[in-house]
């Protein structure tokens, strides 16, 4: 069967390319956090993810990573990868959960979403992202929690469709334990990576989340390096790290809460969208 013949090109690619990004990153000037994000984004998406990180992360020449970076589209990128990445792990041992307890349906999407959700928001964006709300997680999760909520609405709304409709046709979707089970969460994943990129485009522009970080070992900073960040002016690296973008709580031109309402609105309009998809087309 041809499909069965492009799963294995697709892991095959997938375990060179994670391979090649763990190995890589490691001398990238990136945060940690970040770091560990591409390799799980390559896990995800194989080749995609690669590229991704080649074209957006990777520090082409010494001493431009901070520069390289500051380009908007490459912010973004680090946000909505950071948001995958977190979300991803609880999305996926969601539909584990739900496969091996034979709960399909609303049942199956509802368990992914307040895992992925749980995960994303108390440990990726919240846990290991304290340290830009001056080390408190309370303040972390208070500032991280309708950015998250807007970027996993639009994550979800482009995998739901995409694991419904192939779990309706694809033989072993539905079985953790058979290589058709992670294709098409792959392949939901890396849609969903593409529908929560809108979102996370305005969510970076209005400083509500963090973009690309740089960090560097202080024996290649020289005291207090300035830096250019998009929309921030100049930041201070403080020994060595560029923040990138402020945590909500710093942001200089704060969003209103009525414009905050309308863009949550319109997150879960779009998951709507998504779920109705589903349905439609997958027998959700």
């Amino acid at each position: 069967m041809m499909l069965d013949g492009v799963m294995l090109l697709w892991f095959v690619l997938t375990a060179i390319s994670v391979l090649y990004v763990g190995i890589d990153i490691r001398s990238t000037p990136a945060s940690p956090v970040l770091k560990w994000g591409f390799v799980l984004l390559t896990a995800y998406t194989g080749p995609v993810g690669a590229f991704l990180y080649v074209l957006g992360c990777r520090e082409p020449l010494p001493g431009v990573h901070e520069r390289y970076t500051m380009v908007r589209w490459r912010q973004v990128l680090g946000s909505t990868m950071h948001c995958v990445a977190g979300d991803g792990i609880g999305i996926l041992v969601g539909a584990v959960i739900a496969a091996l307890t034979e709960l399909s349906g609303f049942g199956d999407v509802a368990l992914e979403y307040v895992l992925g959700f749980g995960f994303g928001w108390s440990i990726f964006q919240s846990l290991f992202m304290r340290d830009m709300a001056d080390g408190s997680y309370m303040r972390a999760l208070v500032g991280t929690f309708f950015p998250e909520l807007l970027s996993m609405n639009s994550l979800m709304a482009g995998m739901v469709p995409v694991m419904t409709v192939a779990r309706a046709h694809v033989a072993g979707s539905r079985d953790p334990s058979h290589p058709a089970f992670w294709f098409v969460m792959s392949m939901a994943l890396l849609v969903g990576f593409v529908t929560a990129y809108p979102m996370n485009w305005w969510l970076v522009t209005r400083r509500l989340k963090h973009g690309m970080m740089t960090v560097r070992p202080p024996a290649q900073t020289t005291g207090d390096a300035e830096v250019s960040t998009p929309g921030h002016g100049t930041a201070p690296m403080h020994g060595h790290r560029n923040r990138g973008a402020d945590m909500p709580h710093s942001r200089e031109a704060p969003v209103t809460g009525q414009t905050l309402a309308a863009m949550t609105a319109l997150s879960f309009a779009v998951l709507a969208l998504g779920l109705g998809l589903a349905m439609f087309f997958g027998r959700l």
